[in-house]
């Protein structure tokens, strides 16, 4: 697995650099070594971020978690994409068509239960219209939603909207190339 670890408004040691690809190992021994992963260590007033995404054949997996250091952070982060790619391990396999991804047995005393089948509980047509990013974002907080999508009339592409959670807003926009 190729391991890109980079940091913002920090400068990562190569021992959390060391810890990091020594931590990719275990998932690298769930998805494969064609993998390639990113590792972006941030650092706040209170808290230290970890992000980690992680890409292969199309798919991506992606974590992040926050704490007092960046080793904890990290731990979290590996953890967490260990959970959601055992959780869903039936659709990875199918998805990377290869067959091969072979599962560890559960090495801690959590255990994860497969979904085999996602459970859509309400559908909703809705009728896109033309709007600019920042009306899309005016309605999508009047309608007090997470996310809002629309036409973007800057370049007639179905886009999304959407609140992160440090508070700022995020936008989707389809790359069709």
């Amino acid at each position: 697995m190729k391991i890109n670890v980079i940091g913002r408004k920090c400068t990562p040691r190569d021992s959390f650099k060391e810890r990091a690809e020594k931590k990719l190992a275990k998932i690298e021994r769930l998805i494969g070594t064609d993998a390639e992963a990113k590792v972006t260590a941030i650092v706040e007033k209170k808290d230290q971020i970890v992000e980690i995404t992680i890409f292969r054949e199309g798919m991506i997996f992606r974590s992040q978690e926050r704490a007092a250091t960046l080793n904890d952070a990290l731990d979290r982060c590996v953890d967490s994409l260990v959970r959601q790619i055992r959780k869903n391990k039936t659709k990875v396999e199918k998805r990377l068509h290869t067959g091969t991804i072979e599962f560890e047995a559960a090495d801690s005393e959590e255990q994860v239960v497969e979904e085999t089948e996602f459970d859509i509980v309400r559908s909703k047509e809705i009728v896109l219209k033309p709007q600019s990013v920042d009306e899309a974002i005016l309605q999508m907080n009047l309608l007090d939603h997470k996310f809002y999508m629309f036409v973007n009339s800057e370049n007639d592409k179905i886009c999304v909207v959407y609140v992160r959670n440090d508070g700022g807003y995020g936008l989707l926009i389809p790359d069709n190339d």
